[in-house]
């Protein structure tokens, strides 16, 4: 039985892209050797950086961007985004949504000044503060927000104006979902392990712009001038992680480029949803309706001891990944670009059903 796998991340990656990883594996771009054996220094493997770099900001439309390949996940991205940007004197805005956000807000908060200007912890982060509600500083250095809660499966519908501030997102877990106003974004980053690729590459796109506004004080290979200058090359990167990324890249341009890609997603989330809503109150959704995540699914059963039943019965019908956050607990349901929309269908039928034979 082929699982359903609703992993958080690493999670699922498209079918057409580990059989193409399987059939090059042996011979990458006609070398005879193996994608883990090539030199990051070689004609071919510079040439498939430049091609990732341009099918990324190709699919954004982000053509005042840079896009570089890193390390260290999204975690080293919430010191070098201050590290960069944040100078002496000056404060940062930063968005609470959930736990990521306020480990980035506490993070820049070692290195300088920051500052909250919205924020929904007192509500157990159910919603995303409105828009029109957020409390900035318009000598901000940077407003920083997180685009996809995965923890709480809320995902921010309506983005903030630059009102010229530069807006910096953590889209680890929605990036490629849907189409952006890319041109109000100064900086996004983006750990790949949920819808661009594998474990262990970061991705940055950077304005040209702020690029150039950027701290020559940081340690160097925090220093995001360092990795574009070098081409994300300036030490060995990720290479094989880069590889996979690249073939997500021509698999999402192949289904239609992000719109395409946002209609599927929204379908997908709706089943899932529509299983929670027609339950009668048997699954209750954490989310607030209007901030729910088309990624990350989050609710509970009204009868909170019957939630290992549901998540031995699930496993059992070849259900993975479906066990909250340790820190929440509940159930959550990852429903990334690479999940079918099948696993979606056949999901919410299985939930209606365990509704049915034990509420």
């Amino acid at each position: 039985m082929t699982p359903h796998n609703f992993n958080a991340g690493p999670a699922v990656l498209p079918l057409p892209v580990l059989e193409q990883v399987r059939d090059e594996f042996l011979d990458f771009a006609g070398t005879g050797m193996s994608i883990l054996e090539v030199s990051h220094r070689s004609r071919e493997f510079e040439a498939l950086v430049e091609q990732a770099e341009r099918r990324l900001l190709g699919l954004l439309g982000a053509s005042h961007m840079r896009a570089l390949f890193l390390q260290g996940g999204a975690s080293t991205q919430f010191a070098m985004v201050p590290l960069n940007f944040l100078p002496a004197g000056a404060s940062a805005d930063y968005v609470l949504t959930g736990l990521w956000s306020e480990k980035a807000c506490e993070e820049a908060a070692r290195l300088g000044t920051v500052r909250v200007a919205g924020s929904s912890r007192p509500q157990q982060y159910r919603h995303i503060p409105a828009v029109d509600a957020l409390v900035r500083d318009p000598q901000a250095a940077y407003l920083h927000l997180t685009s996809n809660n995965t923890i709480y499966g809320t995902q921010w519908h309506q983005w903030p104006a630059r009102a010229g501030v530069p807006i910096v997102a953590d889209m680890s877990s929605d990036i490629l979902a849907r189409p952006l106003p890319i041109d109000q974004f100064d900086l996004i980053y983006a750990g790949a392990q949920k819808n661009l690729g594998p474990a262990g590459v970061t991705v940055v796109l950077l304005s040209e712009a702020l690029l150039a506004t950027a701290a020559t004080t940081a340690p160097t290979m925090l220093r995001y001038a360092t990795h574009a200058t070098a081409r994300s090359l300036y030490n060995t990167p990720p290479v094989f992680a880069i590889y996979v990324l690249d073939l997500v890249l021509r698999w999402i341009e192949a289904a239609g480029g992000l719109a395409a890609l946002a209609e599927r997603n929204q379908r997908k989330a709706a089943y899932v949803y529509a299983a929670i809503d027609q339950s009668d109150g048997f699954y209750r959704g954490h989310a607030d309706p209007a901030s729910r995540s088309w990624m990350n699914v989050t609710f509970r059963l009204a009868d909170v001891p019957r939630e290992p039943a549901f998540l031995a019965a699930a496993a059992a019908a070849g259900f993975v990944g479906l066990a909250g956050h340790r820190s929440v607990g509940g159930i959550r349901a990852s429903l990334y670009n690479a999940l079918p929309e099948a696993s979606c269908v056949a999901l919410a039928e299985f939930m209606t059903d365990f509704a049915r034979r034990t509420g």
